[in-house]
């Protein structure tokens, strides 16, 4: 039987343990490009122990960006920032992974902790804002609200073209030492958006019927599968559910991805679709609320599954594993708040030797603690629900 801190094997790729570092954006670059800042914050994320870390959605053309300060991967000259990245995770045990994307309508957005006279965090820029770009998208259809501006729809050459790029993308990934690959066709992103009836109207070859409208996904697999080594895993964060009747629907998801695992899909990682604030009875407060989707995947298409959302208790990711729901558990806020979050939870689930997933030399110090135990500075364990304590 796994547990979390089972070694995972996807093609000739091996995980130490169950535990991955989700993509979190964190508008830290400059033109795109990566740096000290995330050298160290990446590095130490490897070093606590993460088995596989991506750094955050890693936009494939400067407009696949949300804001102007994330990070691409679409020049050349980008490539050296990444190998840092890789580098570092590397010497510390964890496999680096990449997530690649394209925002789409999302876009040409101000961070959320930032502002520029009358335009808030969060909210969408126009175009001819110098922090600003045109968004695009297969309809031409605003996402609303916040994001109302035109954006404009793309031709099939246009399609062709971001195909090309993602299979560009993919090859800078590989010369920067990474892995992994994630596709990003989740959270109301261009991916998720042909997906979407409700972002996608288009009545040629990538709108209309479920296999029109994954036809995106099938041909962006297959160019990236054709310059992605096969050993190194191909995988995709799906929006696998809208949350509303005219949207996404879970049932065409499990067909779909069964398409992409005949086009070479290696790994499902399985989300919500995000194409619109209209969801019925949202779930992003409940605990490991993507799970059973998730497992449906897992059950019906016989492919390795993985998910986030509310995993961050020791005793509830170890679950997952242990009941073999998921193969991968997601962690994007619980890596931010405790770099060494595998480490406190090795300890917690009575791992028998928990620091044995932090460097050598550290390992001697805290193996050989001498004082008040609970002084070592590891926080203490959330109390798990009622529902998974009685499962």
């Amino acid at each position: 039987m796994p547990d979390l801190f089972s070694p995972f094997t996807l093609k000739g790729v091996t995980l130490r343990n169950r535990i991955v570092m989700s993509p979190m954006t964190m508008y830290a670059s400059h033109d795109g490009k990566m740096d000290d800042y995330h050298v160290s914050y990446l590095g130490a994320r490897a070093s606590g122990g993460f088995g596989l870390i991506f750094p955050e959605q890693i936009a494939i053309t400067p407009d696949g960006r949300t804001t102007t300060e994330c990070a691409g991967i679409w020049s050349d000259d980008q490539i050296d920032g990444h190998r840092r990245v890789t580098d570092i995770i590397k010497r510390f045990g964890a496999v680096p992974a990449i997530q690649l994307g394209h925002t789409g309508r999302k876009g040409s957005e101000v961070a959320p902790h930032k502002s520029y006279p009358g335009f808030p965090g969060n909210s969408q820029l126009p175009a001819d804002h110098p922090n600003g770009w045109q968004c695009i998208a297969p309809s031409a259809i605003p996402y609303g609200g916040d994001h109302s501006w035109p954006v404009h729809e793309l031709t099939v050459d246009e399609i062709k073209a971001l195909h090309r790029k993602y299979a560009d993308a993919a090859r800078r990934a590989l010369d920067a030492g990474y892995q992994w690959l994630e596709m990003h066709f989740a959270h109301g992103y261009l991916g998720a958006e042909f997906f979407s009836p409700i972002a996608n109207h288009r009545t040629d070859q990538y709108g209309g019927s479920l296999e029109n409208r994954a036809r995106f996904h099938l041909e962006a697999l297959d160019a990236v599968r054709e310059v992605w080594p096969d050993e190194y895993p191909l995988t995709m964060r799906l929006g696998a559910d809208d949350l509303n009747p005219a949207g996404t629907q879970f049932d065409d998801s499990l067909v779909a991805i069964g398409w992409m695992k005949e086009h070479g899909l290696d790994l499902a990682d399985i989300s919500l679709g995000f194409n619109t604030d209209e969801m019925i009875d949202p779930p992003m407060g409940r605990e490991a609320f993507m799970v059973e989707k998730t497992n449906r995947v897992r059950t019906q298409l016989q492919i390795p599954v993985g998910t986030s959302w509310n995993l961050g208790i020791p005793e509830t990711a170890d679950q997952v594993i242990r009941d073999e729901l998921v193969d991968l558990v997601f962690l994007g806020r619980p890596a931010l708040s405790n770099p060494h979050w595998p480490v406190w939870a090795a300890r917690e689930l009575g791992h028998p030797t928990p620091f044995e997933l932090v460097p050598d030399d550290w390992r001697w110090w805290l193996e050989n603690f001498r004082g008040y135990d609970a002084s070592i500075g590891l926080p203490p364990a959330a109390e798990p629900s009622a529902r998974l304590r009685s499962a």
